[in-house]
């Protein structure tokens, strides 16, 4: 590659660093409306326990600033310390949003460690629980939730947040109901896309064929400007715009 050819590839991936910051990643908000808080298991809540430290699981918040409303996304392993963190940011949480129905991610058994999740939520902060039907059954089966806790979500389907609406994407691959949440310029991916890899296809409800489906007609035909929040720190980054990911994740290039 020619010296002004390298120097364009890097001016375009600092700008894309640049617009990242003015954009709010890390955990503040997108505009003076769209409130997204990204909070990393074991470090920025549940600091005391070291399985939270290892697997490393984002849980989001995202709503409306200004109606002081947002849903919690994947809540688990220290449940008062993420509801907590909505009080502290004036932010009152009304919902959960399920990308999928892993322990790590709902509540539950995880190879004999019990990990906090919506079983906590339901009593210290009840609220209705967006799942995708497909994955429903696995969730009340690992945390004991009811029917009536769910509200049976679909692609295409939006779910709002004060005013701030959210757009659930069926993504299956992970799982068969896994899904990713867009957000005006946010996509909150769960297990499905990583800014490095994807989500595992071995586990339980693994399909590789789905999962290709997912990355190559679902996924890759999204704005390169959106930005993308995963659900594990699994990169030296916490984020990163679906341009760069496409570009350099080699899920991508299969």
């Amino acid at each position: 590659m020619a010296e002004p050819e390298k120097f364009l590839v890097r001016w375009k991936l600092f700008c894309e660093r640049v617009m990242l910051a003015l954009k709010g990643i890390g955990g503040k908000d997108m505009g003076d409306q769209l409130y997204i808080h990204q909070l990393k298991a074991g470090v920025d809540f549940g600091q005391s326990n070291p399985v939270a430290r290892q697997m490393a699981n984002f849980v989001y918040l995202v709503g409306d600033r200004l109606k002081k409303e947002c849903l919690v996304v994947d809540p688990a392993w220290d449940i008062q310390s993420v509801v907590d963190c909505a009080t502290r940011d004036d932010m009152k949480i009304i919902g959960a949003l399920c990308t999928h129905f892993h322990p790590d991610h709902v509540g539950g058994d995880l190879f004999g460690h019990h990990v906090e999740g919506l079983a906590e939520l339901m009593t210290i902060n009840p609220c209705v629980v967006h799942c995708h039907p497909a994955d429903i059954p696995f969730v009340k089966m690992m945390t004991g939730l009811s029917d009536s806790d769910f509200n049976h979500t679909h692609g295409g389907d939006v779910v709002k947040a004060g005013d701030v609406e959210i757009q659930c994407l069926h993504t299956p691959g992970h799982t068969p109901g896994s899904q990713c949440f867009r957000c005006r310029q946010a996509l909150i991916a769960g297990d499905t896309l990583f800014l490095q890899g994807c989500g595992r296809t071995d586990l339980p409800g693994g399909d590789p064929v789905e999962m290709q489906r997912t990355i190559t007609q679902r996924l890759a035909t999204l704005p390169d400007d959106l930005i993308l929040y995963p659900g594990h720190h699994y990169s030296p980054e916490r984020t990163g715009t679906m341009g760069h990911v496409k570009r350099t994740n080699p899920i991508f290039r299969r």
